[in-house]
């Protein structure tokens, strides 16, 4: 049923990645049981010599792997962005370079969208597996109900940003990605929801999340918080959320974002907000 239907595959790299990361996520992309239309890759910014032999022995085996070069490192949503402008379909699957998505992944979200034609991003859960020995850790859930997801985005991102699909339509009728260091995508969808475009998500894992110490420690920090909060006063100010609620966040955030340690970040992330395997 899904067969038919074109689709886009949408990623970007930077100097720090993993060759053998970038290889297993391409191969998993190019694998899939319904085949990519085109794969375009955003070098953001200059690539290790490495990256490149890789990428471009992928351009010598794949006449659909188009890649595109930004001179310097400018940031995930300005590559997403960038690379976008060159998708030539409506439907775009999202990928990480460090990710690997399921073989039937994208097969299964195709026939997802073709019986839900009203839903213009879809996500899954994601199985999370540890960096260098690959052993599957955890399950990291969502809502799968497009009111369920809108409520969860007043609390935190519902959506896995690697597991995605959207109708390119969709994010550019926003002007799509904005700047916003490991936020980029929350800020999308909550600006997306306050459009009226409709969420979904699979109820199982369709992506691997590759995870290390460093997964939870870039998810705490001033910093972190600063650009969180950015959202949470974009939906305030916008009546998604109200004074109560924003307040409420406000002090989560301190204590989960600022003030735990790493350690008790992660516990309370490997214990509250995910499914051991």
């Amino acid at each position: 049923m899904s067969e038919g239907m074109k689709y886009s595959v949408l990623m970007s790299v930077y100097h720090r990645e993993k060759p053998t990361n970038l290889i297993e996520s391409l191969d998993s992309i190019f694998n899939q049981t319904i085949e990519p239309d085109e794969v375009i890759l955003v070098k953001d910014g200059v690539l290790t010599k490495e990256l490149e032999e890789i990428i471009d022995s992928y351009l010598n085996k794949y006449n659909d792997f188009h890649v595109y070069a930004l001179e310097k490192n400018c940031g995930l949503g300005v590559a997403l962005n960038f690379g976008l402008t060159h998708c030539g379909n409506e439907i775009i699957v999202r990928m990480d370079t460090d990710d690997i998505s399921v073989q039937n992944r994208v097969e299964k979200q195709l026939e997802y969208l073709k019986g839900n034609e009203n839903v213009s991003v879809l996500g899954s859960y994601v199985e999370e597996f540890l960096d260098g020995d690959h052993r599957s850790l955890y399950v990291k859930q969502c809502p799968m109900e497009d009111y369920k997801i809108k409520e969860m985005f007043k609390k935190k991102n519902a959506m896995n940003h690697p597991s995605v699909v959207f109708k390119k339509s969709a994010v550019e009728s926003i002007n799509g990605y904005i700047e916003l260091k490991f936020n980029e995508d929350y800020f999308l969808w909550v600006r997306m929801a306050e459009k009226g475009f409709n969420f979904a998500n699979i109820d199982e894992p369709l992506v691997r999340m590759r995870i290390n110490n460093d997964t939870y420690l870039r998810r705490g920090g001033l910093k972190y918080f600063r650009t969180q909060n950015t959202i949470y006063k974009y939906m305030r100010e916008r009546k998604y959320i109200n004074f109560k609620e924003y307040i409420f966040g406000y002090m989560v955030r301190i204590v989960f974002r600022v003030l735990l340690t790493n350690k008790l970040r992660k516990l309370a992330y490997t214990s509250l907000l995910r499914r051991a395997i």
